[in-house]
């Protein structure tokens, strides 16, 4: 199960959600963006760096490692890159921190006396997940991060309860629905014998049930199902050329709704740009 990529969609949706995990929390959390960064001579490709908002010497550079797999040479690499990293542009930022998030205890490396020193500081959090306390008192996308640590038999009733809180407590309509898909997607990964359909069976959902397009359909508002779409798009892609923007008004509302389902797996606007290009040429077929 690919958690790591899981943990890094979290994020990109939530970026003030790491500070959720830590004791002492930035002013400026809420406008943090989170970013994979590369630090060349040598190249380092850093998945998970949330960056400040206003790069102008002042802010915290947090670096995020989400590990699920025993590596015993985790630390030697994690600090490596960071301090190269903080280096390369030490003239933008004023400190840096590190979080690293593991399932549970026995999967850190196991001789971390060379980093006692840094391990023990205010600048190094480690989160064990199984310790994070009852699931379903949790806030909701922390909930997400235990569901993928869930064994077989009790994620089923926890993603369940998971989808029924969404739908009761988070009122605007995108990020509704970008949880529940959090959610299927988790399932996915832990029940890769199942397709999307016996998964949406197994929590008792379709796509059709959120609010997206439920709203939508009820009232039949094409316009709002675009507009809603695209604010989903902006979280995953950034801004969208006019052409974009055009192309998806466009779109008849149940091709909108296979793109909502897919665009939660794009990472960058060329991705949005190559299914849109083969939705017109199936049409075109």
């Amino acid at each position: 199960m690919r958690r790591d990529s899981i943990f890094y969609r979290i994020f990109q949706q939530s970026p003030a959600l790491l500070f959720e995990l830590l004791e002492t929390t930035p002013t400026n959390a809420a406008h943090y963006r989170f970013d994979s960064v590369a630090v060349k001579e040598p190249k380092f490709e850093i998945d998970g760096v949330f960056l400040p908002p206003n790069n102008d010497g002042t802010g915290v550079v947090y670096f995020c490692e989400v590990q699920f797999q025993k590596d015993e040479r985790l630390y030697e690499r994690l600090f490596g890159e960071t301090f190269l990293y903080f280096y390369r542009n030490r003239d933008l930022y004023s400190d840096w921190a590190v979080v690293v998030i593991y399932p549970t205890r026995s999967i850190e490396q196991s001789d971390v006396y060379a980093y006692r020193a840094l391990l023990n500081s205010t600048q190094v959090k480690r989160v064990y997940l199984d310790e994070l306390g009852d699931i379903r008192q949790l806030p909701l996308e922390l909930a997400l991060m235990v569901l993928t640590t869930l064994k077989e038999k009790q994620a089923p009733e926890e993603a369940k309860y998971l989808v029924t809180r969404t739908k009761e407590e988070v009122a605007e309509p995108a990020l509704s629905s970008a949880i529940i898909e959090m959610i299927k997607t988790i399932m996915m990964y832990k029940f890769t014998e199942l397709s999307r359909q016996e998964v949406e069976t197994m929590l008792d959902i379709t796509f059709q049930d959120t609010r997206i397009y439920r709203e939508a359909k009820e009232e039949g508002r094409q316009e709002e199902a675009v507009e809603l779409v695209v604010r989903l798009l902006l979280r995953r892609c950034g801004q969208l050329s006019k052409d974009l923007r055009e192309r998806i008004t466009s779109l008849s509302l149940p091709v909108l709704e296979s793109l909502s389902e897919a665009l939660l797996d794009f990472a960058e606007l060329s991705d949005l740009e190559a299914w849109l290009e083969k939705h017109h040429k199936s049409d075109r077929d």
